[in-house]
């Protein structure tokens, strides 16, 4: 595998290959996919923190650093990424440490994204080389020095099929003093996501909301008289259920293995579907017909999905939702949502512009 030391060497090498019109197939940590076949180019010696204002809430990274570096250098400071990046290990099986290119190419953004918003908000800037081998920079250090087009959204969430991050810079937000979960069992997923969207309707901040195995939990967090007064008002306002209230320590726990899926960790095909929160009990309906379960994070608008059916099938159940095949069954490669043709058309100009020679994962996110 190549891992190039420095920027200049990584455009050298893309530029060899976009001259040649050689595959590349790209990693940060190797965790985030299942790829066709090894990776032949890797991020990771490209890892280190370039600058890092606590005052200023930024930090600029190297694509290659690991999140766990960055998240406990922030915490030193009581900061952290406020998107809660998942970690994807557990369900894919893969080993290695995420870094901080691959949690921007993927997009990954986790429970608390229903009150923070996905790691594409919080991104300030990012340098990358284009599949011709030219290093670009868009964006600035905070967020009033972003002007012409923000190309760090476009990026964040392209896989790698656009572009080879170098550098991210990120938005970091305070650590919350205290939290709190509420947890409702004896739900099923119309009840979970009627409760959601009473709860998140609400000015309390809720910044979780997730259901699996017949219990909904929502979280709370802030300063600690902050949290135990949006108990209150929440318990009050879904004054048709009794909630049982978890501490931090008990509310830390559960929500890192909700982040990371571990209710479905092991083998088996395992979809993520994006939908409208109102649709996702039919869907988990529909879903359930086909012999698997469901857990719902977002409030409803993400499903995990784990069980059999075929991808036409399971797509069948997703309606309008977005149902990608993160860990197909044995090794075949990840399986994308299909695009309407309107959007794939853009997908292509977007892709020719960026990777004439077509070299940056190639077929990677085409349905």
């Amino acid at each position: 595998m190549m891992a190039p030391a420095s920027e200049a060497e990584l455009a050298a090498l893309v530029a060899d290959h976009h001259g040649r019109a050689a595959p590349l197939w790209l990693a940060g940590g190797g965790t985030r996919l299942r790829l066709p076949q090894a990776a032949a180019l890797s991020t990771r010696a490209l890892s280190g923190v370039v600058t890092y204002e606590p005052g200023e809430l930024t930090l600029i990274a190297r694509a290659g650093t690991p999140v766990a570096e960055i998240e406990a250098l922030l915490a030193s400071q009581g900061q952290a990424l406020a998107f809660e990046p998942m970690d994807h290990r557990a369900i894919l099986g893969t080993t290695g440490a995420p870094t901080v290119g691959g949690v921007v190419a993927a997009n990954v953004s986790g429970p608390r994204r229903v009150l923070a918003g996905a790691c594409r908000d919080h991104l300030l800037g990012v340098r990358f080389v284009d599949g011709r081998g030219r290093v670009i920079r868009n964006g600035g250090r905070v967020m009033k020095n972003v002007t012409g087009m923000d190309l760090g959204r476009l990026v964040a969430g392209s896989f790698g099929t656009l572009a080879v991050l170098t550098e991210v810079a990120l938005k970091t937000l305070p650590l919350p003093e205290a939290q709190e979960t509420l947890a409702f069992p004896g739900l099923d997923a119309a009840q979970a996501v009627a409760l959601f969207s009473a709860a998140l309707a609400t000015p309390f901040e809720v910044s979780g909301a997730a259901f699996h195995a017949g219990t909904a939990w929502l979280r709370i967090e802030g300063l600690a008289a902050q949290v135990a007064y949006r108990r209150a008002r929440l318990t009050a306002l879904l004054r048709d259920h009794t909630p049982e209230v978890l501490d931090a320590a008990a509310s830390r726990a559960l929500w890192q293995g909700l982040r990371d899926v571990a209710h479905f960790a092991g083998e088996g095909a395992l979809w993520r579907i994006l939908v409208k929160p109102t649709d996702a009990p039919a869907t988990a309906a529909a879903l359930a017909r086909l012999g698997g379960n469901a857990s719902l994070d977002w409030g409803g608008g993400l499903i995990w999905y784990r069980g059999p059916g075929e991808p036409a099938q399971v797509r069948q159940a997703a309606g309008a939702g977005l149902a990608m095949l993160l860990r197909p069954s044995g090794d075949a490669p990840p399986l994308f949502p299909a695009e309407p043709p309107g959007v794939a058309a853009i997908s292509a100009a977007l892709r020719r512009t960026f990777d004439p020679a077509g070299i940056l994962n190639p077929g990677l996110m085409e349905g």
